[in-house]
């Protein structure tokens, strides 16, 4: 008895269970009643591939500019050459600098490169467009439609980045709409306008890439953030280079004075004690005192010329420090959407979302039927 009430279970349930069969069968009737709407799934993705079309022929093109530069290596064997001059140097007590080491080398010069400040300078650079000179920030707001949402704002319509402009006076509207360019500059990953890498690690060269709708503007910004970081690169590096250069020159001038001074003061001397009784010696005293100075200042000068000599190759040790080996040359590499792929693209997505407006359209039907 029981075994029959089993059997009877177990067959009500595989009659209440769908059979593989029944699914093919909805499969079916699924794929007809699309069949039977085809008309409305060509039509919809007719209409979807035209607008992709449409896009793809509205839509402006991104310019990509190029840049790629070398560190200078700084390793011991560049110094070897200087080697004897700079323990010379050292013994009198004279610094005449030496490399900042790795601070901006490989990551951290890249990271140097996204730095707010150096970008802002490379944006208020000027820039040629149609024969007017502006700034790469100015331009920016023209092409990217920024300057069209400014106008409707009244405070933020009359500002404009003129070149030549104090950087620390800026009004904090003015330095929003900055900041608010150097972030669209920045961007994610995605959207980012600029982009720098290193390809490979083992090679010190570094790629700088801007991505734009405005051609002119790829290129200049490419080549402004290069000068700005290779600028501020070179004075960070040779600063201390750069102070003892200074300060030796300007001993050397001081120095060079005093010598003409007393040159000129032994003549004048001679000139006074000229057919001198030569008994009177003491009036030859001021012309001795004369020569004195004119030995000790050509001493000292020599060797702070040879001392200045020194600190003038170590300056130029460290410059340049960034070697540009490639730079964007018009025209530059055009990205744009292609025709054919728009159309193929936006016809099946088009097609798909008309499949499942029948499905959905026609399962609420029988819902509430």
């Amino acid at each position: 008895m029981k075994i029959e009430n089993q059997q009877e279970k177990n067959k009500s349930i595989e009659n209440e269970s769908p059979s593989l069969k029944d699914k093919m069968l909805q499969i079916k009737e699924w794929c007809l009643y699309i069949k039977s709407n085809w008309l409305i799934v060509v039509f919809v993705g007719i209409l979807g591939g035209s607008l992709g079309i449409g896009f793809a022929m509205l839509s402006k093109p991104d310019y990509v500019a190029t840049l790629s530069f070398a560190l200078e290596d700084d390793k011991a064997a560049g110094v070897g050459g200087l080697s004897g001059a700079l323990g010379l140097a050292s013994s009198l007590g004279i610094d005449l600098g030496t490399s900042a080491g790795g601070a901006f080398s490989g990551s951290n010069l890249m990271e140097l490169m996204k730095s707010r400040t150096l970008i802002e300078r490379a944006l208020l650079s000027p820039i040629i467009v149609s024969g007017k000179s502006i700034t790469l920030a100015e331009d920016y707001l023209d092409f990217s439609g920024l300057r069209d949402e400014l106008k409707r704002k009244k405070r933020l319509s009359d500002i404009h980045f003129l070149g030549g402009e104090n950087r620390s006076i800026f009004s904090l509207q003015k330095d929003s709409i900055l900041g608010e360019i150097y972030r669209k500059v920045i961007g994610d990953n995605t959207d980012a306008l600029l982009n720098v890498a290193q390809k490979d690690k083992k090679i010190s060269i570094i790629y700088v890439e801007v991505k734009s709708k405005d051609e002119l503007f790829s290129k200049a910004l490419t080549e402004n953030i290069v000068k700005e970081v290779s600028t501020y690169y070179v004075d960070a590096k040779s600063k201390k280079a750069r102070n003892n250069v200074a300060i030796l020159q300007k001993q050397a001038d001081s120095i060079r004075n005093e010598l003409n001074e007393a040159i000129s003061g032994v003549a004048q001397a001679t000139d006074n004690t000229f057919n001198l009784n030569l008994a009177l010696n003491v009036k030859r005293t001021p012309s001795a005192h004369r020569q004195v100075d004119v030995q000790a200042n050509t001493a000292i000068l020599t060797q702070l010329v040879a001392n200045l000599e020194m600190a003038k190759v170590t300056l130029l040790k460290e410059t340049p420090l960034i070697q540009v080996i490639d730079k964007p040359i018009l025209p530059l590499k055009k990205i744009e959407w292609s025709k054919l792929k728009s159309l193929i693209l936006s016809g099946i997505l088009a097609s798909i979302l008309a499949i499942l407006f029948l499905i959905i359209k026609r399962s609420f039907k029988k819902i509430m039927n």
